[in-house]
């Protein structure tokens, strides 16, 4: 009786390995990986998120309290505060302009 069910455990453990790389594109939103920079500071760590070379957004950890997200939208260089935790990649990072 074991081995019949050793074809599903086998199929749902493959399933959820690559559910677990998923959140991955979710976060380039289906473009390619950014480039990420990471730097550590006295009280916090920062990420910055690169992508052909434009930085579109900046991650900070804390070291007490959650973490957040600056994010330039519309490429003018003004960083707004994002909640969540997923980072789209603004349309002007992925355009050819």
């Amino acid at each position: 009786m074991l081995s019949l069910f050793r074809p599903f455990a086998v199929l749902l453990l493959g399933g959820g390995l690559l559910l677990a790389g998923s959140p991955a594109l979710a976060q380039s939103g289906g473009s390619p990986d950014p480039e990420i920079t990471t730097r550590q500071e006295e009280n916090r760590t920062i990420r910055e998120y690169r992508l052909n070379g434009r930085l579109y957004a900046i991650e900070i950890r804390p070291a007490s309290g959650p973490a957040y997200h600056l994010v330039d939208q519309d490429g003018d260089g003004n960083f707004e505060r994002q909640a969540g935790d997923t980072i789209r990649v603004p349309e002007w990072v992925r355009g050819d302009s």
